[in-house]
């Protein structure tokens, strides 16, 4: 970068921000990581108790319904909530001026749900 080139502070912002990447972005990756890593642990779980209980199957359901009930997404959920809060700021999103809500990305929503009981259920039903 030349000399001249660093008296302009925008053109010293613009060096800044390309050597690192927004935090939207690390984070979004920490969430689907930390997805991946519960998706992972819940299959290995649901196949060991398929095995486990055999040709019962309303022991399995009723097994598997109360660990998906006591699975803990504290972490991701975390960072969902923050995700959904600072994205809109950070993406530097615009705002609708007729209602007031920040646009959509790509034509989505950019909100992500928290994931729970129902996340599993949906991808792995008893």
């Amino acid at each position: 970068m030349k000399r001249r080139a660093l008296a302009d502070p925008t053109v010293v912002e613009q060096y800044i921000r390309g050597g690192v990447m927004p935090r939207f972005m690390l984070r979004l990756r920490e969430i689907d990581d930390g997805l991946r890593v519960h998706r992972s642990r819940l299959e290995f779980a649901y196949s060991e108790m398929r095995q486990g209980d055999g040709d019962d199957p309303y022991a399995f359901e009723e097994r598997w319904l109360s660990l998906a009930r006591a699975w803990r997404f504290d972490r991701v959920n975390e960072l969902i909530a923050q995700h959904n809060e600072y994205y809109p700021i950070e993406r530097n999103l615009a705002v609708n001026p007729r209602t007031g809500e920040y646009v959509t990305v790509s034509g989505r929503d950019y909100r992500r749900q928290p994931v729970g009981e129902a996340w599993i259920l949906e991808r792995f039903p008893a």
